[in-house]
């Protein structure tokens, strides 16, 4: 790779590769990706803007002689966006995330939630009973439910997450009612089981991802209405600080999905003790530049540290999903 290559983010490499092997390839690939990340890879290709071959080569340097004659540039962006998603989902789910990308209009339905932007999800449910607003949420993945959750008036947030904890699992007639009422059809309904839903592991889950700003006031009001319950999801939580209780190993792997950008950032102020297991596991040299960036860093916002240390723990859990690290025992009462 150059040295003075461009700082593409993930999202912008993920999007080059995909323009680049062409529709049929990238199709395929897409059938293997969650609709977050479909929608992420989508949206990125949509605003990448011209793109040259430097781009290309900085990217994919060792396969560049493989797929020069298969490479989607120089076509009609939306058009290829389109033709992509199409073969990868089927006409009828790629139309919804095709429009909001392209066209930017909406879709609804339980199913079709997983493949909305938050707020269209907050404003489509906003005025539903909080019952059925903490069963919606319990259904979506916990990062896209804690960002729907913010954007809900704050005298309702509360209320929903201690619904959400003690919800006992729905049953499939039940979603199915509820799928009317959201103007769909639940694809697959009679296969999904009323314990995958709701409870305490979900609550937490959804708690990670959301600042501390908000989160704060939520544990007090549920702690002050039902300590036990509080403190059951305070215990099922993982925040940034409990990495300390990853393996050196998982750790390793942790730090290979990151970036440094996001590790300085997500390393202001933590406790020296996290630091140097971060730096212990990194190589010398890397360390030490780490270090110094450190100390010449400028002061950052909070709400952007946390960000950046949020987006580390849901990395973390997707490793841990696919069973390549083990998260440590989860925790404490302090944000970071």
């Amino acid at each position: 790779m150059a040295e003075n290559k461009t700082d593409f983010s993930h999202a912008q490499r993920a999007s080059l590769l995909l323009l680049a092997v062409g529709q049929d390839r990238a199709a395929r690939v897409l059938k293997h990706m969650g609709p977050k990340e479909v929608q992420l890879v989508g949206s990125t290709m949509a605003q990448l803007g011209p793109i040259s071959s430097v781009m290309v080569d900085e990217v994919l340097e060792e396969f560049i002689i493989e797929i020069k004659n298969e490479t989607g540039l120089g076509l009609d962006s939306d058009e290829y966006i389109r033709n992509m998603l199409t073969n990868a989902l089927g006409a009828e789910k790629a139309g919804s995330i095709i429009d909001r990308i392209l066209l930017g209009a909406n879709s609804k339905g339980i199913e079709q939630l997983k493949w909305m932007d938050t707020r269209s999800i907050a404003d489509l449910i906003r005025l539903e009973h909080p019952q059925i607003i903490s069963i919606i949420l319990s259904l979506l993945d916990a990062d896209q439910a804690a960002d729907v959750l913010t954007l809900l008036p704050q005298n309702m947030r509360s209320d929903i997450l201690m619904r959400i904890a003690t919800l006992e699992g729905v049953q499939p007639a039940a979603l199915r009612e509820l799928d009317d009422i959201m103007e769909k059809q639940l694809t697959g309904s009679d296969g999904v089981k009323s314990s995958q839903i709701g409870g305490v592991d979900a609550a937490a889950n959804i708690l990670n991802f959301i600042e501390s700003a908000v989160s704060e006031p939520m544990m007090q009001d549920i702690n002050e209405s039902n300590s036990d319950l509080a403190q059951r999801i305070q215990d099922k939580m993982f925040v940034f600080g409990d990495l300390i209780n990853v393996d050196d190993r998982g750790i390793q792997t942790l730090l290979r999905e990151v970036s440094t950008d996001q590790l300085l950032l997500a390393l202001r102020g933590v406790d020296a003790g996290l630091r140097d297991k971060i730096f212990a596991n990194m190589s010398r040299r890397a360390a030490e530049m780490l270090r110094d960036d450190l100390e010449a860093a400028p002061p950052a916002r909070l709400s952007e540290v946390e960000a950046a240390q949020k987006d580390i723990l849901s990395i973390a859990k997707r490793l841990s999903d696919a069973g390549e690290l083990a998260l440590g025992g989860g925790g404490g009462d302090e944000f970071v």
